[in-house]
């Protein structure tokens, strides 16, 4: 089955709006890009989007009570719920350390979730 779809391309400040047909296996450009950016874009948005996901775990005995992550890469947009519910069951002990592995292999994707900032321990009574 094919299908038009009009994609807003992000990778500028003009903000094309790019119409692409697609049978989900294959892409054409029909109108609307004002450069090769803008084509590339709209390719791999009509045949695999991908994000970059960002969220927050819980921190067990740390100076805050949750600490932000990111994906390691974009993440297939098909992938994204599994993910997150790995990340919604997770919860890490304090300390942690920008750049720390919270998560390997999320949703059994080969994808990691890294902490953005550190989180001290606190002593608890």
């Amino acid at each position: 089955m094919t299908s038009r779809k009009k994609i807003t391309c992000i990778l500028c400040p003009i903000g094309c709006k790019i119409v692409v047909q697609s049978n989900g296996k294959t892409a054409k450009i029909l109108e609307g890009n004002k450069c090769k950016k803008g084509i590339e874009y709209a390719y791999h948005e009509a045949l695999d989007p991908k994000r970059m996901l960002t969220s927050s775990v819980k921190v067990i005995h740390g100076e805050w009570p949750l600490v932000s992550v990111k994906s390691s890469k974009p993440v297939p947009k098909k992938y994204l719920f599994d993910i997150l519910n790995d990340i919604k069951q997770t919860s890490i002990k304090a300390p942690i350390t920008i750049g720390q592995i919270i998560i390997k292999n999320a949703g059994k994707h080969d994808i990691s979730i890294i902490a953005t900032r550190n989180v001290k321990k606190v002593q608890t009574e």
